[in-house]
């Protein structure tokens, strides 16, 4: 019983702050273009959401945080088998509950916590030997996504490895499907951004996390035993880390079958810092320590980041700047009475209709002061620091 409330706070902490975090910020362009003119799975399931609950933010990302906390559950109960201590497998779901990029997938409108769910899932009902039903939750993320392509690749290194050739055909038929409906863009000059990637999967875990998870996987390839998580896991990075070598990638089609091998992670740990004696585990604590230091400062940063504007001189410099500004603004219009107005700035102007300001013809916004005279300066700041000013015109 007490696991269980252990695993219910973690589930409703991560909730809260990133129901938090959806209030905080405004949509982004991307996010705007999926709403109003997407035709995949992510368009749909936000269309309905705000249908049910109103064109807002928290209707909007309701849908991936749910996504996300049911990934936590299914995380949980994955890791059951092979983490047998309480304690582990309640620091494995915080871990991965406190991860910058999982945290940043859940928060913003895209396929990434979809596809962490439906991976998931499929090791859920695969672990449990539920192979149809697994097979099911394969076939039907060939309409999801098309990162799913990675997966296809890494079951069909597992099923090679582990001798499955119901797998192998499978993933082998998928994959061709899959590259078919979607194709794979390897186009463009060869160019290598191998160090990119390594400093964006930094991001995504915190640097030091990411470091001991290279660790581990690679003892795991070595050493112990390899189940289902680890292959995912450890060839989507491969793969990644290869492809890297010629052309830049798009990390959200690998990052979020990366993120899974985290228990795999834990036991590596406490495998190691179990055997020695307590005189012995000052450096394995201190570095754990260390870990869920940078871990909780990078979550933090994430939810609560716009008092870094008075940090930064320039705010266009600041790491969420195009997920700021445009609700405030819509705000500041809304007070005055201005409903419809013209604007320079495509993408601003298609963030602003989401918050109800139309395109017309009788006023202009711009962020230039005109020779004119403007009718309206805006001012949109953040904890006293403005971070930009708009003109508004009346035509």
């Amino acid at each position: 019983m007490k696991e269980n409330i252990l695993l219910f706070l973690v589930v409703a902490i991560s909730g809260l702050c990133l129901i938090y975090g959806s209030q905080d910020i405004s949509i982004g362009y991307d996010e705007a273009s999926t709403f109003f003119y997407g035709k995949n799975l992510t368009h749909y399931i936000v269309a309905f959401s705000t249908k049910i609950l109103g064109q807002n933010d928290f209707a909007l990302r309701l849908p991936f945080i749910i996504f996300h906390l049911l990934s936590i559950i299914l995380l949980y109960k994955i890791s059951k088998p092979f983490l047998k201590k309480k304690i582990d497998r309640i620091l494995s779901i915080t871990i991965y509950a406190l991860l910058p990029g999982v945290n940043s997938v859940a928060l913003l409108v895209n396929s990434g916590s979809i596809v962490i769910f439906l991976t998931l899932l499929f090791v859920y009902l695969h672990m449990r030997e539920k192979i149809i039903p697994s097979y099911i939750v394969l076939i039907l993320s060939l309409f999801v996504d098309n990162s799913f392509v990675i997966l296809y690749l890494a079951l069909f290194s597992y099923a090679i490895f582990n001798r499955k050739s119901d797998m192998l055909f499978l993933t082998l038929i998928l994959f061709g499907l899959s590259m078919y409906m979607y194709g794979f863009d390897t186009g463009g000059k060869p160019k290598g951004y191998f160090i990119d990637t390594l400093g964006i999967y930094a991001i995504i875990f915190s640097p030091l996390l990411f470091l001991y998870f290279i660790y581990a996987l690679y003892r795991i390839l070595i050493k112990e035993e390899k189940n289902l998580l680890w292959y995912i896991s450890f060839f989507s990075l491969l793969f990644s880390l290869l492809l890297s070598l010629r052309q830049k990638l798009l990390l959200e089609d690998f990052a979020p079958f990366v993120v899974l091998a985290i228990p795999l992670m834990i036991k590596v740990f406490f495998n190691s810092y179990r055997v020695r004696l307590p005189v012995f585990r000052k450096l394995h604590t201190l570095f754990f320590g260390l870990i869920i230091f940078s871990l909780v400062s990078n979550t933090l940063v994430i939810f609560f980041n716009k008092p870094l504007y008075r940090l930064i001189d320039e705010p266009s410099k600041h790491f969420a700047i195009n997920y700021h500004i445009a609700k405030e603004l819509a705000f500041e219009l809304k007070v005055i009475g201005v409903q419809n107005l013209s604007i320079r700035d495509e993408k601003m102007a298609l963030r602003l209709k989401f918050y109800g300001i139309e395109k017309g013809e009788d006023y202009i916004l711009s962020t230039k002061k005109e020779a004119d005279g403007y009718i309206k300066q805006i001012d949109i700041a953040y904890f006293g620091k403005s971070v930009k000013t708009f003109y508004l015109y009346r035509i």
